[in-house]
């Protein structure tokens, strides 16, 4: 399979089910062979036909030419990581209320299903986060600091001390400033 490197073509289904576990649905049937009854096992395979890539940035296979997957816990990853499904569409911007939000994913395991992993990939969200992040460290810094609560409240209240404290240089960009300035006069 050129298109999906690292996939194996899936073996024989009822062998495989032979091979590593029982099948949980078991279906029989009585036939009279020779005139005695016997009951005659089938086992129970099932395969999905879908198209499960989205959008996909990959070029894909005619359906005639594609083949049966084994997909189980174990690889799920790996298939969902060389299928490389995409999604990306546009939905109303309910953060500013103007416009439309551009919304571009790729999922290459189960965990990027996830909200966190979500909200990571969408720029406006992740800076939504990060702020939420950092507020929750702040308060979990201040916890038992006596007047820490007043001090925050007083600078929120204060819009003038709330805007130098904002425009005041951090430490981190002041050493990088002083670092350019000392190579900029060499």
């Amino acid at each position: 399979m050129a298109n999906f490197p690292g996939i194996k073509k899936a073996r024989s289904g009822q062998k495989f089910i032979a091979r590593n576990r029982a099948p949980r649905v078991q279906i029989e049937y009585d036939v009279e062979i020779y005139g005695s009854e016997k009951k005659i096992q089938i086992p129970f395979v099932m395969g999905v036909m879908a198209d499960l890539v989205g959008q996909s940035q990959q070029d894909q296979m005619p359906i005639d030419e594609r083949k049966f997957l084994e997909i189980d816990i174990d690889n799920f990853d790996e298939r969902m990581k060389a299928l490389q499904p995409h999604i990306a569409y546009h939905v109303d911007n309910t953060l500013t209320g103007k416009g439309m939000l551009g919304v571009d994913l790729t999922f290459n395991s189960m965990d990027d299903f996830s909200p966190d992993a979500i909200v990571r990939r969408v720029e406006p969200l992740d800076k939504l986060l990060d702020a939420r992040t950092q507020l929750s460290n702040l308060l979990s810094y201040m916890d038992g600091k006596n007047g820490a609560e007043e001090l925050i409240s007083e600078i929120l209240k204060n819009p003038t001390l709330l805007k130098s404290l904002t425009n005041a240089a951090k430490p981190a960009d002041k050493v990088a400033e002083d670092s350019s300035t000392e190579t900029n006069h060499e």
